[in-house]
């Protein structure tokens, strides 16, 4: 189990995962294990910290550091409109039994007010050395003033509509996350009305940087911000009047749809109906900045009927997720990562075709340090194919790249069935993938929106091949979606497979998915909300049973996050019986590590690298057994029991020890990027955080050296 296996970086021999310093392996009486899981939404709000390390890190290029710090708010604006509202209705109601809103505002606060020092203190300096610099009125040069003047006049001030508050004119609605300013003002209106406050919107579709032409910056790249250029000229837009206290701020809302699905006739038309009424839903966070009067944050806490807890007030602009724009802008290559170019797949051909390839056996892809084309490829080869009859896949986030929509429409021209299951609730994700339903059914493709009440989220193709007198399945199993712009960011792993039991599963599985028919039993797939999440207890509980018998036990399991209590339960059980537990875990996990009486078998770890860890990989092994799953799920309840999701074992011996080898022992011998949870709950840095071994560097390393072109030549 877990064999000697090369060590990613130099090729040594390394031994087996050894166990932790500290208490001894062993089986200890675990008392009320439901009072030792680890809260969620802190452990959501940890991961990001773990992230904004990142932006922190000297050793990370200096645009890539601004990414990451643009990472960090786009989490926290997603934990703020799909996780906070409970809270903040909670402390509405004096409900107990969850962290306090005010604990979870301090914790956020904290990280905020390192993100903001982190940018003004230390990145924009650094930029201005490389001769990136981002103007401040005040600093603003007398031609520069001209120019930004005349941007205003004739790119923001026809977009630009002040609003006066009386009672004609209410409050506006204010979209969320948008970018405004509140401003009070002295004097009198035109009409001798003492209204002191004004909203002014700023459009979205205003670009949140300017680059200053070479005639007013003729040193290096320098940048005025949206923000900047409407503060400076908001009293322009008040003829007449003197704005005496003004602020930029911005509203984030509750946005995680809710529709009642059995109580609507359809379901893409009313998602459709509920993607404009997101923008603005509940109130959850407001931002403003630093300098704003209390005056001014009163009167927007009373109008979006939010505490003092819920205002966070911040050195710079309120949106820190736009300086990706910034990033894009300036596009500097030597403050950027190397660029990274996947080699095309160890286990397949460059020319011949890929169905005769997989005769022989199944394939793996390794992304994004093998190339997403592949998959490409093989939905290309069977598009063209006239033996190919029909093609199904699922879709579940996709991107904006539309070859996949375009090979899927060329299909239905040359007359093959087709049919996809389009995930239509995919948070965030939902008006492109209605109009991908759309798209394809113009083109005369079969979709459906798979079974009501639930996500699938499974990631799947099947191609059915006319082969002489007898129909052939192939199938592409995935960790990840179907988009190859992710495709480059996330490690994810497919499967490419001609086995017939797991391709006839497959089939099963689109069948139900498009007739709501009973699943049949599966020889190879799990599949959940049926009884995935019950296999996963058996394999734990097994494993737990034969290290309380004396034998040899262990778990290794890598996902993205792990909250679903039945099953953590079942991980601290099963350490308790002395089975040793590692858990490669990207994102929030409720399972303690190294608890004395608890969890002293268990060790929590979580590798934050170049590329988002995504891959979902299950390891179980006592005595003899050996078992290696797959997975598009991770072990969170909605995942178990609110979503259709797949996991396949990989039965394959090369196969498997593979993915043993780069997903889950490169992991747990990674020194550099990689964290470990500690026993209070928090999570510390790996010991060799400069010139340690990352398990993503040695595997970039190993793919360069048996690198080509990633790009196949048609068969």
């Amino acid at each position: 189990m877990l064999r000697p296996l090369l060590c990613l970086a130099v090729p040594t021999p390394v031994e087996d995962v050894a166990p932790p310093p500290g208490p001894p392996m062993h089986a200890p009486t675990v008392p009320r294990l439901e009072a030792a899981l680890l809260d969620r939404d802190l452990s959501i709000l940890a991961f990001n910290q773990r992230v904004f390390d990142w932006a922190a890190r000297a050793d990370v290029p200096l645009l890539e550091r601004l990414r990451f710090l643009a990472i960090v708010s786009s989490n926290l604006d997603e934990f703020f409109e799909v996780r906070a509202e409970p809270h903040l209705a909670s402390a509405r109601n004096s409900v107990a039994g969850r962290p306090a809103f005010e604990a979870i505002a301090a914790t956020v606060r904290q990280l905020v007010n390192r993100q903001y020092a982190l940018y003004q203190n230390e990145l924009l300096p650094q930029l201005a050395l490389h001769g990136i610099r981002v103007i401040a009125h005040g600093e603003r040069s007398p031609a520069q003033r001209r120019w930004v003047r005349a941007l205003f006049e004739r790119e923001l001030r026809p977009l630009l509509l002040p609003v006066s508050l009386d009672p004609a004119h209410p409050f506006p609605q204010v979209a969320n996350k948008s970018l405004n300013f509140i401003v009070r003002l002295s004097g009198s209106d035109a009409f001798g009305r003492h209204n002191e406050v004004a909203i002014v919107r700023v459009p979205r579709a205003l670009p949140r940087f300017f680059r200053l032409p070479a005639s007013v910056a003729p040193e290096g790249r320098q940048f005025v911000s949206v923000s900047s250029v409407v503060r400076a000229h908001l009293s322009d837009l008040f003829v007449g009047r003197e704005v005496t206290e003004l602020s930029q701020f911005r509203v984030t809302r509750h946005s995680d749809l809710a529709v009642d699905e059995e109580d609507v006739r359809n379901l893409r038309t009313v998602l459709r109906q509920g993607l404009q009424q997101r923008n603005f839903g509940q109130a959850v966070r407001l931002e403003v900045s630093a300098g704003c009067t209390e005056f001014l944050c009163a009167f927007l806490l009373r109008q979006f009927e939010l505490p003092e807890a819920a205002m966070y007030r911040v050195e710079g602009p309120v949106n820190l997720v736009r300086l990706s724009q910034l990033v894009d802008m300036a596009s500097e290559p030597s403050l950027l990562f190397p660029v990274w170019t996947p080699r095309w797949p160890r286990d397949l051909p460059h020319t011949g075709s890929l169905f005769a390839h997989l005769h022989a056996g199944d394939a793996l892809a390794h992304q994004p340090y093998e190339s997403f084309d592949a998959v490409l490829a093989l939905l290309r080869e069977a598009v063209f194919d006239p033996a190919v009859v029909a093609i199904k896949q699922t879709i579940y986030r996709t991107g904006s790249d539309l070859q996949l929509l375009e090979l899927l429409r060329e299909a239905v021209r040359l007359g093959k069935e087709v049919m996809v299951v389009v995930e239509l609730k995919a948070r965030f994700d939902e008006e492109a993938n209605i109009n991908w339903a759309e798209a394809l059914e113009s083109a005369g493709a079969q979709v459906v929106y798979g079974v009501l009440g639930l996500k699938t989220h499974a990631k799947m193709l099947l191609i059915t091949r006319r082969e002489g007198r007898r129909m052939r399945r192939y199938g592409h199993l995935s960790t990840g979606n179907y988009n190859a712009r992710t495709a480059r960011l996330y490690t994810d792993l497919s499967y490419m497979t001609a086995d017939p039991l797991l391709t006839a599963d497959m089939d099963q599985v689109f069948s139900h998915l498009a007739s709501q028919s009973v699943l049949p039993r599966m020889r190879r797939l799990l599949v959940a909300p049926f009884h995935l999440q019950r296999r996963m207890l058996e394999r734990v509980a097994a494993v737990g049973k034969a290290a309380a018998q004396g034998q040899e036990a262990r778990i290794v399991l890598k996902m993205n996050a792990l909250t679903d209590e039945a099953l953590a339960l079942a991980l601290l059980k099963a350490g308790a019986q002395g089975a040793r537990i590692d858990l490669i875990v990207r994102g929030a996990c409720i399972v303690p590590a190294c608890v004395p009486g608890v969890s002293d078998n268990i060790r929590v770890r979580s590798v934050i690298g170049r590329f988002l860890e995504h891959a979902r990989v299950f390891y179980f092994a006592h005595g003899e057994e050996q078992v290696l799953y797959l997975s598009s799920a991770d072990w969170m309840n909605r995942n178990m029991l609110r979503r259709v999701e797949l996991a396949w074992p990989v039965s394959d011996p090369r196969l498997r020890q593979r993915i043993i080898d780069e997903c889950l022992v490169g992991a747990l011998h990674d020194d550099r990027d990689a964290w470990q949870l500690r026993p209070d709950g928090s999570y510390a840095r790996a010991q060799h955080p400069v010139s340690g071994n990352s398990v993503q560097a040695a595997l970039m390393a190993r793919y360069a050296q048996g690198a080509s072109d990633a790009v196949r030549r048609a068969p």
